[in-house]
């Protein structure tokens, strides 16, 4: 430490103390830029043994808080047993009349660069809690954060959200994709539901919640979907891709298998990722139909259908807005007079039954092959992400 920059303060000091009595954390925290060190108290204690006072018994400006935050390191440790995590942040809020008094030394003295009170108690909390758990502070992206409410003796933990990306084969019938949201929270989360937002797991998105609720001991699952599907669909192949958010998950860095079946589906190359996109994600369907008419469908007819290669089909919504879909292959197979199969790739998002029957799509299958149509069946062979 450089003497003379110490000497230079020493007459600061003297007069600071002369008319509000510090702590050696918040003494030290008014010089320590100016003389280039990091630990507060122990600058703060040099100066006062230069100066040959002793301790007050109260701080003017922390009122001895700094001093007492044993308590509070304590609290911290307990909360974060439940939670495996290797990083953290602390916030805190104080009682306004604390920043007051510390805005008065700062302007009265004209005292410039100094680190604020608040920043300084998050400092030596987190200096402590580090040396305790042996885990680091991450100003960015933390596994936890503590939020310390100092006025009303208040403490929140928060863990970062796991986010995870992979895709789901389904292999029975009558399984529907999405869950009911729980009656009473509509989803939120309450104590009817266990804070899961959904009280049955019967469906794509019941299995897979219930499997990472209990795998991550989190609280909730929020699943975003690439599509849907009819509950009699089946999802082969490659399977549909989606996302999930698990909320205040208690473990982390939990390995998953490149494979977890699940009752009727099988969830494949899940793995956690940093962002869920934010835009819609574009992709195509590789899609089978089974389709009944209305009349009896001659086979040259059915040939009209493979005009639709490399078509738009244009879908008009309620709001009157409209979008395009297009058709990049299209075959059929005859199966009966009045049924046959289709075997198309198309965007994603295409309405199939609305497609097939004609309700608010231009072109159709009704309209193409001039009676109407309906489709009793689809399901889902391959599912590609498009950029």
């Amino acid at each position: 430490m450089d003497k003379k920059k110490l000497s230079a303060v020493m007459e600061d000091t003297r007069e600071i103390l002369r008319e509000h009595p510090l702590c050696d954390n918040c003494l030290g925290r008014m010089f320590a830029g100016k003389l280039g060190v990091v630990s507060h108290k122990r600058i703060g204690s040099k100066i006062r043994n230069m100066l040959k006072q002793r301790p007050p018994k109260t701080c003017y400006i922390c009122k001895n808080m700094m001093s007492n935050l044993d308590s509070t390191l304590k609290k911290m440790i307990e909360m974060a047993k439940e939670y495996q995590f290797s990083t953290f942040l602390i916030g805190a809020i104080l009682q306004p009349s604390i920043h007051d008094r510390d805005d008065v030394i700062r302007s009265k003295f004209k005292l410039r660069g100094i680190t604020s009170i608040k920043s300084d108690i998050t400092r030596e909390m987190g200096k402590s809690f580090s040396r305790k758990t042996r885990a680091k502070v991450d100003y960015q992206n933390p596994d936890l954060v503590f939020t310390i409410d100092f006025k009303k003796e208040y403490y929140e933990i928060k863990p970062k959200a796991i986010l995870l990306q992979a895709r789901y084969t389904k292999n029975v019938r009558g399984l529907p994709q999405k869950q009911k949201s729980c009656d009473q929270c509509e989803g939120k989360g309450c104590f009817v539901c266990n804070f899961h937002g959904i009280r049955e797991f019967e469906s794509v998105e019941g299995k897979i919640a219930k499997f990472l609720i209990e795998k991550f001991g989190a609280q909730q699952a929020k699943v975003t979907w690439i599509g849907s599907e009819d509950e009699s669909s089946l999802v082969t192949g490659n399977g549909r891709p989606f996302f999930v958010k698990l909320v205040n998950p208690h473990k982390r860095g939990i390995p998953l298998s490149k494979k977890i079946d699940l009752e009727g589906i099988s969830v494949h190359g899940m793995r956690t990722i940093t962002k869920i996109p934010s835009d819609p994600v574009r992709f195509r369907t590789n899609v089978s139909m089974e389709i009944e008419a209305e009349n009896e469908i001659m086979p040259d007819t059915l040939k009209e259908l493979t005009r639709l290669k490399g078509r738009h089909v244009v879908l008009y919504e309620n709001s009157g807005r409209k979008h395009k879909k297009t058709i990049y292959s299209i075959k059929f197979k005859i199966e009966s007079d009045k049924s046959f199969r289709i075997m198309m790739e198309s965007d994603g998002g295409l309405p199939l039954k609305r497609f097939v029957a004609g309700q608010e799509v231009e072109p159709s299958i009704s309209e193409i092959l001039e009676t109407n149509c309906m489709c009793k069946l689809f399901d889902f062979n391959k599912i590609t992400v498009t950029k």
